[in-house]
């Protein structure tokens, strides 16, 4: 989207207003706002009146009641409408907005000079883009935009502390970003040795043994029962790689991997496609090769070969730099790709996708962490099972009790009153996608300490886990009072599954490394489920689209359930993992043989 002409800048406010939009001119009204920066952020400088935003407006969805029950119907074994998955225009008639939502809208933008030429909008009118300049942005939502300086990482971020609409407005309009969002978008992973690291031969028959010290693609077979299965790569099957702020996923690098430990792919050229959005690059160039790229391509294309992978590099993320007169513009990536997925035909969408990033729930204003979770709900409704890595600091930092904080605790709420608080992680605590936390060691299997876990604060508690959850409170009533008020125990928990996530070996420049995360359990468990959608597919079933209602039902049967170890954060233990679900590992890790037999029975 280009700048807008300099010449509709430049008109009067009122003159392109149409009849409607005087009739229902009103005055503004704060739509939202924060008392500060959230932790780690603070105040930099004004923001350049001509830096660009590439800002989106999002449209109130009248029916989106309508489209989760259609997601909890074809999701949830035992529906009678279990497993046929809504078609793109079935949901976009679904979150459409009302025809006066759009009319308001279009008035407003006019009245401030802004051709409706200049518009960008989704498929299903809900999403309405523009770019145009702060000084003009400020102007339309009655703010000042600064440039705030996230302290820990030096990167910037032109936004605002809050944002005012016409009153009549409101009700039509859901949210306006970037604006208060502070969210960067962190990759949920690790380099645990920079060295290379000596590798057995690929020919060398598994040794559970080894699989304590590094993780290897067969390694995860193993452990995971996955057998001599092999998938078919014409199927129409395929799965998704989520890849953000220029992390670059090396083909060169990948190759090797599987030549020393994929030898079958490597023969078989075998290699992810690539996509790019809003502007992506995919540098091949060695030095430019990323650990959490190659970490996401490598283990999802060495649990799933030979189904087709696709990466997918989405542009349009920070840093934004102050000092210069840059056209890059600070918009939050997910909106991008979201809208890019969404787009696709059916027959194009993946039937499964890994992200391997995200931040802490609370630095994602709460109007738009739903806008964007619904946003995943549509790709259930479609057929996609979403998974989000939960995120690698425990319940919040990943600070035990005898640890020392090398700095001001992070585990402090941004609503102004900096109350000790856990840090759920967004969109792990999305109620519509499958959160995936850590593991290690095997025989036996235990969580790792740094499994992201907790409870939203954001999303209440769906109706899928609630007997699971409050299972494990009632059985563990002690947090209710050790962690009163750190935690909301009426919140969607999170994880819903784990995998591996420590000591895995990547290929990286060259080199063999060892990383770790659950950046890596998330790309492990997003493998194992194209395994299952690959069973049910070649059988003639429907892929298993949203997993979370078929998960606690029927599916944690094929689970194993990890009893061992706990998730240290904000200067306490965490939660304890425990038979059955709990916070720290969800029901546990995957057995692709017994999952294979509950989908697919004979």
């Amino acid at each position: 989207m280009l700048l807008l002409p300099l010449l509709a800048l430049l008109l009067p406010p009122r003159a392109l207003a149409s009849p409607l939009s005087r009739a229902h001119t009103s005055a503004y009204s704060i739509k939202e706002s924060l008392p500060a920066p959230p932790p780690g952020w603070a105040h930099h400088s004004p923001a350049p009146p001509d830096h660009p935003l590439r800002l989106r407006i999002g449209l109130t969805q009248p029916r989106f009641g309508e489209l989760e029950q259609a997601l909890w119907d074809v999701s949830t074994p035992g529906s009678d409408r279990y497993g046929l998955h809504l078609g793109k225009e079935d949901v976009e008639e679904l979150i459409r907005p009302h025809e006066d939502s759009l009319a308001l809208v279009d008035a407003w933008l006019e009245e401030h000079g802004i051709p409706l030429s200049a518009l960008s909008r989704s498929p299903a009118q809900d999403w309405v883009t523009l770019t145009l300049p702060v000084s003009l942005a400020e102007a339309l939502l009655d703010t000042t935009y600064h440039v705030y300086r996230h302290t820990p990482s030096g990167d910037y971020l032109v936004r605002t502390l809050q944002y005012s609409l016409p009153a009549h407005l409101h009700a039509h309009v859901d949210v306006v970003q970037p604006s208060t969002t502070f969210a960067r978008l962190a990759p949920k992973r690790s380099t645990l040795h920079g060295a290379p690291v000596a590798l057995a031969s690929a020919s060398t028959p598994a040794i559970p043994a080894s699989c304590n010290h590094t993780i290897t693609p067969a390694c995860l077979k193993e452990i995971y029962n996955v057998g001599a299965y092999v998938p078919s790569a014409t199927s129409g099957n395929k799965l998704g790689i989520a890849g953000y702020l220029e992390e670059w996923a090396n083909m060169n690098d990948t190759n090797w991997f599987y030549q020393d430990l994929l030898p079958q792919a490597a023969a078989a050229g075998y290699m992810f496609s690539v996509e790019l959005i809003n502007n992506g690059t995919n540098s091949q160039n060695e030095s430019d090769a990323g650990g959490e790229a190659n970490l996401d391509v490598q283990y999802a294309g060495g649990v799933s070969f030979p189904i087709p992978n696709i990466y997918y590099s989405t542009g349009g993320s920070p840093p934004f730099t102050p000092d210069l007169n840059t056209p890059t513009d600070s918009n939050e990536p997910y909106a991008e790709f979201l809208a890019y997925m969404l787009a696709k035909t059916d027959k194009e969408l993946p039937r499964s996708l890994t992200t391997s990033y995200g931040d802490d729930e609370q630095t994602v204003p709460y109007s738009y962490a739903v806008r964007v979770c619904n946003e995943f709900a549509q790709l259930g409704a479609r057929g996609v099972s979403v998974m989000f890595s939960s995120g690698d600091g425990g319940v919040g930092d990943g600070l035990g009790p005898n640890d020392q904080a090398d700095g001001p605790t992070t585990c402090l709420t941004n609503d102004g009153k900096n109350t000790s608080s856990f840090l759920a992680g967004f969109p792990a605590s999305c109620p519509y996608v499958t959160a995936v936390g850590g593991t290690y060691h095997e025989s036996p299997e235990r969580a790792v300490p740094f499994s992201g876990g907790g409870f939203s604060k954001y999303f209440p508690r769906p109706l899928y886990q609630a007997a699971a959850v409050g299972g494990y409170l009632a059985a563990n009533p002690a947090y209710l009072s050790l962690y009163e008020g750190l935690f909301n125990p009426f919140g969607r928990a999170y994880p819903d599954v784990s995998a591996q996530s420590n000591n895995f070996t990547v290929n990286l420049g060259g080199q063999f490394v060892l990383e770790a995360g659950t950046s890596a359990s998330c790309p492990t468990f997003t493998g194992i489920i194209s395994l299952v959608n690959d069973k049910l597919i070649t059988s003639g079933r429907p892929a298993l689209g949203f997993l979370n209602p078929w998960l606690y039902t029927v599916g944690h049967y094929g689970f194993n359930d990890i009893t061992i170890g706990n998730n240290p954060g904000c200067f306490t233990d965490g939660f304890n993992a425990t038979v059955g679900w709990d916070p720290v590992t969800g029901w546990g890790t995957p057995d692709f043989a017994k999952i294979a037999k509950i989908v697919v029975p004979y």
